[in-house]
């Protein structure tokens, strides 16, 4: 299963990717973290692992991108990932796709380019889960990076803007016909949440994660983490749910 994890920027993208990659892999699955972010710089951290090798530079670096995208094969596996790209920590692999680094180096469009032919290509196994943390915002889907998913997660915090993305987000997902849901990030009250609840189509809410200081605590200090936070057992729950079904179809 390939899913995709976005939002506006500061919802906790990163944070929920990092929490359910590590629910799912501790389930004994094999999970691919992929890091599509190019303003990102600490996804790796919370994971525990290395920062990767740019992906883009295995094929020649950004100014090539566009042209060595169309060249590459139609199906890659898990196993096809080159060694010197990727970092593992049990049943986790981490693939970050590009950085910006310098000024005036122009767009992450390259990467996008990249990232959507890559989610498109890769065939996954029966035990096997794709998770992608993407840039703020609904750029990615100017580049169709959502038309090799399977799945749609919004991660919304208490804020107006946050609820108006997730809305755009649903109508983008109509677009490619791609299943979206919601989870609802850092609710500090009950409060809170039924504001949220009542802003947004409810029925497409799988998770509610509370506020937490210990994330809050760790993430300041660049620590991994390995919290057991509320909400994201039940998240893992339905997508493995959701996997079996679909193998079953298959």
């Amino acid at each position: 299963m390939k899913i995709l994890v976005c939002g506006k920027g500061g919802c906790g993208k990163s944070t929920i990717v990092t929490l359910l990659a590590k629910e799912i892999a501790a389930r004994g699955n094999k999970v691919l973290v992929i890091d599509n972010d190019e303003s990102n710089i600490g996804l790796h951290s919370r994971l525990g692992m290395p920062k990767p090798e740019d992906f883009m530079n295995y094929f020649g670096g950004k100014k090539v991108l566009f042209e060595k995208t169309k060249e590459m094969k139609d199906s890659w596996r898990l196993d096809d990932l080159p060694g010197d790209y990727i970092t593992e920590k049990g049943n986790l692999q981490l693939l970050s796709m590009g950085k910006i680094y310098q000024f005036g180096e122009g767009c992450a469009c390259p990467i996008n380019a990249l990232s959507s032919k890559f989610l498109e290509i890769l065939d996954l196994g029966d035990e096997e889960f794709l998770i992608a943390d993407t840039d703020a915002g609904i750029e990615h889907f100017g580049r169709g990076v959502e038309k090799g998913v399977d799945i749609l997660l919004v991660v919304i915090d208490p804020s107006r803007e946050s609820v108006l993305l997730a809305e755009k987000v649903s109508e983008l997902g109509r677009q490619v016909d791609e299943p979206v849901y919601y989870i609802l990030n850092r609710v500090a009250d009950q409060e809170t949440e039924k504001l949220l609840l009542n802003s947004i189509d409810r029925e497409k809410v799988i998770a509610v994660i509370p506020e937490n200081k210990e994330i809050f605590i760790s993430g300041l200090a660049g620590s991994e983490f390995n919290m057991d936070v509320k909400g994201i057992r039940e998240i893992a729950d339905m997508l493995e749910s959701k996997k079996k079904a679909s193998v079953k179809v298959e």
